[in-house]
């Protein structure tokens, strides 16, 4: 199989090509978090391509950020959930592949839609209470943005699974410090991540989310902490757009298509390491 690194490249050259195809979606969310989704589907997690909703005995990961899912659907189609092929129809009418993830077009590897923001934490919250009591040992993983932190819900989710002592979830920020309508400390400061979650009695880590052999040590340093009466949380240092110069540490390439002059500039960049669809 492919290093780690050139299976991430290849989602990103697949994001930017399934986003110009349509000339909708949103690129620079998915190609900051191709590292980190890369590394989950590919090394980290266990997980079974053969779906089930139930996911008794493997990890669960939940996407909160679902705007992100043209980096979802592509780590899905090339980790065996689906064909490789099927990422040509990427928003288009009548497709599995919707610009947020549904669950009712039944597509393998979506446990639950996820087109409104603040909502993942909650699921993923209540999908690892469901494996204590079913005495299963797997991990719940959750993926949320930093502008997401807006709604208040996700702190609701936080403050019940220290309550509850949900030692076998990681939840990780993306933490770019872009969001739709310019930088986070701009629409919504956040101030400091770190001392929010620790007072809320979180188990916090960072990251760097755009160095493969970081994530990877990242997410397996979060998974030691398991068991031991805390959730934990990574905050994952990302720039949006990593990858694609041109689209790298802006909050203008959140949620635009790149033109054909574009999208040639960023193939250039992103070399075919497992062949495209």
């Amino acid at each position: 199989m492919a290093n780690l690194k050139d299976i991430a490249t290849q989602l990103r050259r697949d994001i930017v090509r399934m986003v110009h195809a349509v000339q909708s979606g949103h690129p620079g969310g998915s190609l900051g978090c191709a590292d980190y989704m890369t590394a989950l589907y590919f090394d980290v997690m266990k997980h079974n391509p053969n779906f089930s909703m139930d996911g008794k005995e493997e990890d669960l990961f939940f996407l909160s950020n679902g705007h992100i899912s043209p980096l979802f659907y592509s780590a899905l189609a090339r980790s065996g959930y689906f064909p490789v092929a099927e990422l040509a129809t990427f928003r288009k009418l009548n497709t599995r592949l919707q610009g947020h993830p549904t669950t009712h077009e039944h597509l393998p590897g979506v446990r639950v839609a996820s087109g409104s923001l603040g909502q993942g934490l909650s699921v993923a919250v209540g999908a690892a209470l469901a494996k204590k009591l079913n005495q299963d040992t797997c991990i719940v993983y959750a993926l949320l943005g930093d502008g997401e932190l807006d709604e208040g819900q996700n702190w609701e989710a936080i403050m019940l699974a220290a309550h509850k002592k949900v030692d076998n979830l990681i939840a990780t920020i993306d933490w770019n410090g872009q969001q739709i309508d310019g930088p986070t400390k701009e629409v919504m400061g956040l101030d400091s991540l770190r001392a929010k979650f620790e007072a809320f009695n979180w188990q916090v880590l960072e990251m760097e989310g755009n160095d493969m052999d970081a994530v990877v040590a990242g997410l397996n340093q979060a998974k030691s902490f398991m068991g031991k009466g805390k959730p934990v949380v990574i905050l994952m240092k990302t720039s949006m757009g990593k990858g694609v110069d041109f689209m790298e540490g802006s909050h203008e390439w959140h949620g635009i298509a790149p033109n054909d002059e574009q999208l040639k500039k960023a193939l250039d960049q992103l070399p075919e390491t497992l062949g495209d669809y």
